[in-house]
């Protein structure tokens, strides 16, 4: 009896087989330069990975805007990440599931949603940070799948890091056809924009509904992109993470000072000419730029990509006129980013206000009060984040309020993350002072793209669900139409011109608030926007 029943069953398990090897081919996407096939989610979202959108810039290719992919015959597998971008090993909150490192770097990443290639859904490209010396779309934290969950087609992508990415020299600047050099990481993010733009339709997403997100480097490439004449009709929204290419905040500097740094770096490797240069091996580039003062990254006002400083063009009203979603953190910086070693006292405190501000000392203080540690490591918070990186944000949402076309909405991410696994928050038997608790630079980004279970380190908690369920649907809401606001999820004002500003405070229990440190932000606009 029962070889019999196995021989019944043969037929339908080779039918089963004939079926699941069906659905299986079914996953493939045509783009412009062939036949892709990815691989499906168990929650059955669609993804393909290590999709290449330009040429390999190596070789002759080293140090040139990134030139068109090449075409592929046959069914090219999209079922792992391509390599990261060379970057020395200098973040320790960065995991990559990436296939190993190399120059050959330039591909990107898609989750859809979609079941067909017509459904012309939203389009969520998200730039990773690092400080353009580090990072990779493969990384856990920027996995597009929950986004995708919310009916969002999202991708991810690799962009020429330090060095590689944003070296300009005289010799460059001469064989360039547009007599540009520097901003190769930025420019090979605009030709991904470009390859979403012709492609994205073969996933079911919707090329004339490009919005484009990031944090920190990240955030600052929405900014530049939104600014190049290059990248601004590419894209229908954009949203903004900590920080915009703003003084202090990774300064451009003009092509001569670009071209300068180049020399002094090929000085440093012994090369006298842009061919030696390119004969070098990655490594040994790579190597170099961990040297003091070796290189130093900074985005090039080259003519091409930035015809002027971003913050002129804005202040100009020469941007994308989008939807701008954009915020920072409660704790970008610890009160050391201010103080250093210094004990935070109030007699330390003023002293370092004195050294930083000169006669302006006095209205500093009155703006960052310190009259005791307390105030002290509160205000010293404050102003160490926003030197390092809040004004330069803060800079942008004004600057779009005032010159743009279209709603500027504000947050402010106050939730701080949960102790380690294992450990506890508590660290009463200390005599050290204690930092104020807050959100610190980066912590927001597991939580805004729904990817808590990615970082194992650590205790998530119900409350953190609850932060990131609201900030995942307020995003994906935003890529969806212009507009964070929908469900059940507390109504969020947008800035449009008209006072008093105000911003969503992202916590537990979310709230709108009008704005309340304009003062600081126009205090140090007098020593940064000179």
């Amino acid at each position: 009896m029962k070889s019999i029943y196995s021989f019944l069953m043969i037929p339908m398990i080779a039918a089963a087989l004939f079926s699941s090897a069906k659905a299986q081919t079914t996953n493939r996407a045509k783009v412009a330069n062939g036949t892709l096939e990815g691989t499906t989610e168990s929650s059955g979202i669609r993804s393909f990975k290590g999709i290449p959108f330009a040429a390999p810039p190596v070789g002759d290719l080293r140090w040139k805007e990134p030139q068109p992919a090449k075409n592929w015959s046959g069914v090219r597998k999209a079922d792992h990440f391509g390599p990261r971008a060379m970057q020395r090993s200098i973040f320790s909150d960065m995991v990559f599931r990436s296939n190993g490192m190399s120059e050959d770097c330039l591909y990107l990443n898609v989750w859809t949603p979609a079941k067909s290639a017509n459904q012309k859904l939203p389009v969520l490209v998200y730039f990773y940070g690092g400080g353009f010396v580090g990072g990779d779309g493969s990384e856990g934290r920027y996995d597009g799948e929950a986004m995708a969950r919310k009916g969002v087609v999202a991708v991810t992508l690799s962009y020429r890091l330090d060095v590689f990415g944003f070296m300009a020299h005289p010799e460059l600047t001469k064989e360039s056809p547009h007599h540009a050099s520097g901003n190769y990481g930025l420019l090979d993010q605009n030709a991904a924009l470009r390859w979403v733009k012709q492609n994205i339709a073969a996933f079911g997403g919707d090329p004339n509904k490009i919005t484009i997100g990031g944090e920190s480097a990240g955030s600052i490439s929405v900014f530049a992109q939104m600014a190049s004449p290059l990248s601004k009709n590419l894209i229908a929204g954009a949203i903004g993470e900590s920080g915009a290419m703003i003084k202090p905040t990774f300064t451009p500097v003009t092509l001569a000072e670009g071209e300068q740094r180049g020399l002094a770096f090929a000085e440093k490797v012994n090369a006298k000419t842009l061919a030696e240069l390119r004969a070098l091996p990655a490594e040994k580039l790579l190597e170099a730029t961990g040297q003091p003062g070796a290189f130093g990254v900074a985005g090039t006002i080259d003519g091409y990509f930035l015809p002027e400083t971003p913050a002129a063009i804005f202040a100009a009203g020469k941007q994308a006129h989008v939807p701008l979603l954009v915020g920072w953190n409660s704790a970008e910086s610890s009160y050391q980013g201010l103080m250093g070693r210094d004990t935070p006292t109030v007699e330390n405190y003023k002293n370092k206000l004195e050294q930083l501000y000169g006669e302006r000392a006095d209205e500093a203080l009155k703006l960052y009060p310190g009259a005791n540690q307390e105030e002290v490591i509160r205000s010293a918070t404050a102003l160490a984040s926003n030197r390092f990186i809040a004004f330069s944000t803060w800079k942008w949402a004004d600057l779009q309020t005032k010159t743009g076309t279209k709603p500027v909405y504000r947050y402010w991410f106050s939730h701080p993350r949960p102790a380690a696994v294992g450990q506890t928050n508590n660290s009463a038997t200390s005599t050290a002072p204690k930092p104020m608790v807050g959100a610190s630079h980066a912590s927001e980004i597991e939580y805004a793209l729904g990817n808590l279970p990615y970082n194992k380190v650590y205790a998530w908690t119900k409350d953190d669900e609850q932060v990131s369920e609201t900030m995942l649907s307020y995003f994906a809401n935003f890529v969806k139409t212009g507009n964070p606001n929908g469900g059940n999820l507390p109504k969020w004002t947008p800035n449009t011109g008209s006072n008093p500003v105000y911003f969503m405070n992202i916590d537990v229990n979310s709230q709108l608030k009008p704005e309340q440190d304009r003062a600081r932000y126009l205090f140090l606009e007098k020593e940064y926007m000179k």
